[in-house]
């Protein structure tokens, strides 16, 4: 029996970590042969660990079970890349999903929102206690939409769930992203945690410039070596360098991805399709691209030297 992949270590945390699209077969069923495809291409990059599913994954609109399938098979081609799993949408279901990926391979869990309800502070808290005590997996809180931690409550979701490792933060409030850190450095220890920016590849210099050690990268399910390169201005603290490769390489793209609502995952699949890897349209509710919008996409991977297969 092959020996499970150990936990993730916090320094593997420190750098660009994937958030791969999810492909579909044209049935419309996840294709895990492209799933595996994806995950080899990733694993001979320099990005720092994968997520999978994430949100660019469309987790949200995955079955447990083809979670569980996709975390296997990512786990089966990611070499020494760890995998980090999604779980959550409720208590019960989110603890057996990190059970589930716990047995596929997984390295560590991120703990995405709770589905539809607005928490108060310790319900919050028992969101993560619950699920934390179906693994013996690292923790990763991912904080956006109903995960509205204040700095207070994260020392205590860390006092009381010894196995959050990390914080991500997907707010895009620098701010109170700073706070939360300072807070949690001051009484916990500088070192307790490791702080990741999680509000796409655009943000990555104000969230380093507030703290942040390690970002998610959706640009990497596609360009790793950019999402790598982005890493590196921020562990130089290049920030001019940052800023000017921003502005040739990111901001397009981001730009593209702002136009609809959805569009920050479809934009990113859309890209990986045509730089030769299939993925078939995403499910509903988000939307897909138009032709013209896969035009002008087209274009600009071709004008940005993007590598194809």
């Amino acid at each position: 029996m092959p020996t499970p992949p150990a936990p993730i270590r916090p320094d593997q945390l420190r750098g660009a970590l994937a958030f791969p699209i999810t492909p579909y077969a044209p049935d419309g069923s996840v294709d895990l042969d492209q799933v595996r495809e994806n995950a080899s291409f990733l694993a001979t990059s320099r990005i720092s660990a994968i997520v999978a599913p994430s949100g660019t994954g469309e987790f949200f609109a995955l079955t447990p079970e083809e979670a569980t399938a996709i975390v296997k098979a990512t786990v089966e081609v990611a070499g020494d890349k760890p995998v980090i799993a999604a779980a959550g949408f409720g208590p019960t279901l989110g603890a057996r999903m990190a059970k589930e990926a716990e047995e596929a391979g997984a390295s560590a869990i991120m703990v995405v929102p709770p589905y539809y309800g607005k928490p108060d502070a310790e319900g919050l808290i028992q969101y993560y206690e619950a699920i934390a005590a179906g693994t013996s997996l690292p923790i990763i809180p991912y904080a956006r939409d109903a995960a509205l931690f204040s700095p207070a409550q994260v020392v205590t979701l860390v006092e009381r769930v010894p196995q959050v490792i990390a914080f991500k933060d997907g707010r895009a409030d620098v701010r109170l992203f700073q706070q939360i850190r300072e807070q949690v450095s001051a009484k916990l220890g500088a070192d307790r945690l490791v702080w990741l920016a999680g509000s796409g590849d655009d943000l990555v210099g104000p969230y380093f410039a507030a703290g942040a050690e390690g970002y998610t990268s959706s640009l990497a399910c596609f360009w790793p070596e950019a999402s790598a390169e982005i890493y590196d201005f921020m562990a130089a603290g290049d920030y001019a360098g940052l800023a000017a490769y921003h502005a040739r390489v990111v901001a397009p793209i981001y730009a593209m991805r702002q136009r609809k609502p959805g569009y920050e995952v479809t934009v990113m699949k859309a890209a990986i399709d045509i730089l030769g890897y299939p993925t078939g349209p995403a499910r509903p509710p988000l939307a897909n691209l138009t032709d013209d919008d896969i035009a002008e996409l087209t274009a600009l991977l071709k004008d940005l030297e993007v590598p194809t297969k």
